[in-house]
């Protein structure tokens, strides 16, 4: 069911492979009508990426189908005079432009935001990119892994023995499209009060370093440059993954009372007196001893046993866990997390899907359309199109 928070609102989607497909698919999720603008040769190129070579082969890879339900796709050239002026006329119908070109793509085209703004005044234009559309890396290319690395994300990741090391999902490319969809809606706040469109630069390699907020501010504020831990909490201890009997558990007993209540659920209050231990600041430099000590008392039963009985108790804790079962936990079925879409292909006629991470009024974010062929729709769009201008 679809919230309707974006009813209304019309998107023109011409981005590719996932930061900007990603912002489009949030938008879609929130009833906005997004309409992906692709290339007669081939579409975005997420259509041909994916475990499943069989749905690469049909441009409709596993990459592509993951964020791309609820639009619709048409096909122009952008570079012929009938697909400009076929874009031209969209954007009349359209709120939204999102594009990730690289800085000046549009521009040559004759169709970035100055030429449509020129036209259409209230207009939102986001253009997503690596590092922005000014600046001396504004025309570099980027991928997530190359953001990743001029971040400074990777030289954290890891131990110190293994770092640095890439984040296991391109997470830049994500951040990236939130930060766009968030600006992008508080651009539509702004223009239903005043009229006024905007021009939103968002930057993979900017939103990536505003993500890593408590990371910087410690480097910034407090002159502390941060280091790879591993699965360590830098703020507290005992905080991390610790071994079980039959596998890996988080612990989070960040405060002096969790500490406290941990060490009496293991049967160990020696703990809570030792001087290495007693207060936050001591726990921190003897971590790796802390560990030892308390792994000797986990070892002694399952991951899932202590999880019920931590999180009883009052002290955060997880299981670490793989990706199918992470999928299939009951709380992750009760949000509606996944929808089911029908999808006409050979051998599958449904796919699941991820949704947003929100409920709004109770009410999970699911598409109400599956991932678009390429060019399905712009027969029923462009002729529509024409049907309204001729009235």
């Amino acid at each position: 069911m679809n919230t309707g928070l974006l009813d209304g609102i019309r998107v023109l989607d011409l981005t590719n492979v996932l930061a900007g497909p990603f912002c489009g698919y949030q938008l879609a999720l929130l009833g906005a009508d997004v309409i992906k603008i692709e290339s007669p040769d081939g579409g975005d190129l997420a259509r041909q990426l994916g475990a499943d070579a069989a749905l690469n082969a049909e441009l409709m890879g596993a990459s592509f189908l993951a964020q791309n339900a609820d639009k619709r796709s048409v096909v122009l050239d952008l570079k012929s005079a009938d697909g400009k002026k076929a874009f031209f006329d969209l954007v009349a119908t359209a709120d939204v432009v999102l594009e990730n070109f690289r800085p000046g793509v549009m521009d040559r085209l004759g169709l970035g935001h100055a030429q449509l703004r020129a036209a259409y005044p209230s207009l939102v234009y986001c253009a997503i990119s690596g590092f922005g559309q000014t600046g001396p890396l504004a025309h570099a290319p980027a991928y997530d892994q190359i953001i990743q690395g001029l971040s400074g994300l990777m030289s954290i990741t890891g131990t110190k023995q293994t770092a640095p090391l890439r984040v296991g999902y391109p997470i830049c490319d994500t951040i990236g499209g939130i930060t766009a969809a968030f600006a992008i809606c508080a651009a539509l706040v702004r223009r239903g009060g005043t009229g006024q469109g905007a021009l939103l630069d968002v930057s993979m390699l900017d939103s990536t370093l505003v993500s890593m907020g408590w990371i910087v501010s410690n480097l910034l504020i407090a002159g502390q440059a941060p280091i790879p831990m591993g699965n360590e909490n830098a703020t507290a201890s005992p905080s991390g993954t610790f071994a079980t009997a039959d596998g890996l558990i988080n612990i989070a007993a960040n405060k002096q009372q969790q500490f406290e209540t941990l060490c009496d659920l293991l049967d160990s209050p020696h703990l809570k007196t030792d001087s290495r231990f007693a207060e936050r600041e001591d726990r921190k430099r003897n971590r790796e001893a802390l560990r030892t000590l308390l792994e000797e008392r986990l070892i002694t039963q399952s991951a899932a046993t202590w999880e019920v009985r931590l999180n009883a108790a009052g002290i955060p804790a997880g299981r670490v866990i793989d990706m199918a079962s992470a999928l299939q936990q009951a709380q992750v079925q009760h949000r509606e997390l996944i929808a089911r879409v029908p999808l006409e292909l050979k051998e599958r006629d449904t796919i699941d899907v991820m949704c947003s991470g929100f409920r709004v009024d109770g009410i999970a974010t699911v598409p109400r359309r599956p991932p678009p062929r390429l060019g399905e729709h712009t027969d029923e769009i462009l002729e529509a199109m024409r049907a309204e201008g001729c009235q």
